[in-house]
């Protein structure tokens, strides 16, 4: 009695583990094609092109429009060389468009030019370099500059920027193609790319270049519609924080945090995930001259060199207008400057330039005529 009992207790025991080694295993497995399946909806999603917030209707028939989106830190130290700028253009061809510290407003107190006057955002937002709030501030220029049909190209400039050519140059280069300058290119040496961003944003169209771009108004919509890629960002693409000698060891910790620029790879990563690098000159319009220093210390500290008066004069300028062609070393490619297949100069702004360098540019000729008297007498 005792040993049939025995046996049947063993055999019980061995059934229920069979049993439950079964439910484990199909538990597992709807677990695991429930993850497929979401992982896939969620790749399949960043693909889908997104619905336009801004009607198209055909090819807008009327004066096309550049649309100049100002990023500063608060007011437009330049201003007296950009309005000089603006004197020499049909006030048809432009509009004006600048995200400011938030609450500062530009008017006869804050600018030197009339241009600029109450044409700061009422929507902006405080920003912090290398964060997020950066490509957002960004998102909201565009968004601003598509309500006017009329803006047909769209021109990034920071506080530092000056045009290199007058405007109906300027305005003419961009209006000849059809095409985006977008500087982009494969980010294969700096680790950047979060493997977390898989699969929304797989590595293989991850891309850097430089934040000041210039869009045609198909390419400005998809910057302002996305909001998959650039939630993805706020979450993955996050600076590391910098060095704080009051943390001690604890900077040892932070410093092994993963490290992420949003706005040198959110616009580029963007289109080569909308499948639209085809409608791009991959190359930036915007002219940056960088401290390359020696070391490997420095080197992690490189950053645009400030033009003075000094060192902004006429042969320096001819050296930047003579430069036809871009080499990008990560994936060996040359880009030859062009606009709507004609060889072109490949800048038409520069960065950064001092008040004394932007002072010269206007005592050369550069951009027009200016009294300069009206710099000291104006505000500062």
């Amino acid at each position: 009695m005792t040993k049939k009992a025995h046996s049947f207790s063993i055999r019980h025991v061995f059934w229920f583990g069979w049993k439950l080694v079964i439910l484990v295993s199909v538990a597992l497995c709807v677990l695991a094609l429930l993850r497929l399946q979401s992982n896939s909806e969620v790749s399949s999603i960043s693909f889908q092109p997104p619905v336009h917030r801004f009607s198209r209707v055909g090819v807008y028939e009327g004066n096309p429009k550049i649309s100049f989106l100002f990023l500063v830190r608060r007011n437009l130290p330049l201003d007296f060389l950009w309005g000089s700028f603006f004197e020499n253009a049909d006030v048809a061809n432009f509009s004006i468009y600048i995200h400011s510290q938030p609450g500062f407003v530009f008017d006869e107190t804050t600018s030197r030019s009339p241009f600029f006057y109450n044409r700061q955002l009422s929507n902006s937002i405080q920003v912090a370099w290398g964060e997020s709030s950066m490509i957002q501030a960004e998102r909201l220029l565009f968004e601003a500059a598509l309500e006017d049909p009329a803006n047909q190209r769209f021109v990034l400039l920071s506080d530092s920027c000056v045009p290199l050519y007058n405007f109906s140059y300027i305005y003419n280069y961009m209006m000849a193609s059809p095409r985006s300058y977008v500087d982009s290119f494969l980010d294969v040496k700096e680790g950047r790319y979060n493997p977390k961003m898989s699969p929304t944003i797989p590595k293989a169209r991850w891309r850097k270049g430089s934040q000041w771009i210039s869009l045609v108004r198909s390419h400005a919509e998809v910057i302002v519609d996305d909001q998959i890629i650039f939630s993805v960002f706020k979450k993955f693409c996050q600076r590391r924080p910098p060095i704080d000698v009051r943390k001690g060891k604890k900077n040892f910790k932070l410093q092994k945090q993963h490290n992420c620029i949003p706005d040198e790879h959110y616009v580029q990563t963007l289109l080569a995930m909308s499948d639209l690098e085809s409608e791009l000159e991959r190359r930036t319009l915007t002219y940056t001259e960088w401290n390359l220093s020696v070391t490997k210390m420095e080197r992690e500290g490189w950053h645009p060199i400030t033009f003075s008066y000094a060192n902004a004069g006429p042969q320096r300028i001819k050296r930047i207008k003579d430069i036809n062609h871009v080499y990008y070393e990560t994936e060996f490619r040359t880009e030859w400057c062009r606009a709507n297949s004609s060889y072109v100069p490949c800048f038409l702004f520069a960065r950064k330039f001092s008040r004394g360098a932007a002072m010269r540019l206007l005592s050369e000729g550069v951009v027009g005529s200016f009294d300069i008297a009206a710099f000291f007498d104006a505000p500062s």
